[in-house]
């Protein structure tokens, strides 16, 4: 069983927010995974300089659409980050092997990704007229709750 962290970045548009998010990855263990359509090239130079040199420490998956991440990932919870989850991302115990999805910049999670899993969508509080924090940051708050639920396994 994948007991490892794994990102789940669908449809991400802005380069530097990708190249972060990998950075992050490579630097906690999290694998990270990349659903289609990008709004970049994989070899952006943005993409790369947010953590060039951290590419050789990442795990990273391609997928042509979200049905194809589903198909080649068919166990394990998913946790959807949205601005319309109805917990906050601390208010969930995360289990090992687990996905944290993120939709893309400019419209989060497609309603059909929302609709399959509605009871693990979560949320970061924020001021009610704040409309979203950036992608990369969001991810990182949420993929550093989850290390600390879990100990931060073979991180010093």
């Amino acid at each position: 069983m994948n007991t490892r962290l794994n990102i789940v970045l669908v449809e991400p548009e802005i380069p530097p927010n990708t190249g972060n998010v990998a950075r992050l990855c490579a630097a906690t263990g999290a694998a990270l995974h990349l659903v289609k359509p990008l709004g970049f090239s994989i070899d952006d130079k943005h993409l790369k300089r947010a953590g060039l040199d951290y590419w050789h420490l990442l795990d990273i998956f391609l997928y042509e659409n979200f049905a194809e991440f589903e198909e080649k990932n068919p166990v394990g919870p998913r946790y959807l980050a949205t601005t319309k989850g109805g917990r906050s991302y601390t208010d969930v115990t995360y289990e090992p092997g687990g996905y944290l999805l993120f939709g893309k910049e400019t419209k989060g999670l497609a309603p059909e990704i929302l609709a399959r899993y509605p009871e693990t969508a979560l949320r970061l509080p924020m001021r009610a007229d704040a409309r979203s924090l950036n992608l990369s940051n969001s991810v990182a708050v949420v993929v550093y709750e989850v290390l600390r639920q879990w100990g931060f396994p073979d991180l010093v």
